[in-house]
């Protein structure tokens, strides 16, 4: 087994920041209703500055397949303590980067469904 899938399956598996935040600023909830995956977001922003808000703490909820867990887990470990404006121009091609492997057409929806829950989280910051 290859580098790439035996971090995505520990991901999978032992999740980073998967619960719950106490008194979070923004929860969001998207499911995919092809699959039957479905992502909880709740973050805690913090002002870094008069002009930028970084993600202070994040936790994701939710089931479905590996692919769209193990985004979810690497997604709130990438973007803790992150700024928002960086987080909104991230792409398809970051949450194959993060992942590491070329996604089918079938598994895009799956790896970016954390993405669009986390794009739409962080719009109401």
């Amino acid at each position: 087994m290859d580098l790439y899938r035996e971090l995505i399956l520990d991901h999978y598996k032992h999740p980073r920041n998967f619960g719950h935040l106490e008194k979070p600023d923004v929860v969001v909830e998207e499911g995919n209703v092809t699959c039957g995956d479905r992502i909880v977001m709740e973050i805690k922003s913090k002002v870094e500055s008069r002009k930028s808000k970084v993600i202070e703490a994040i936790r994701f909820n939710g089931e479905g397949c590996a692919i769209s867990q193990a985004s979810a887990s690497m997604l709130t470990e990438k973007v803790k303590g992150m700024k928002l404006l960086p987080i909104k121009k991230m792409s398809v091609l970051d949450i194959e980067t993060m992942l590491g492997v070329t996604l089918t057409p079938s598994r895009v929806k799956c790896a970016t469904l954390p993405l669009e829950v986390l794009h739409k989280a962080i719009a109401t910051i």
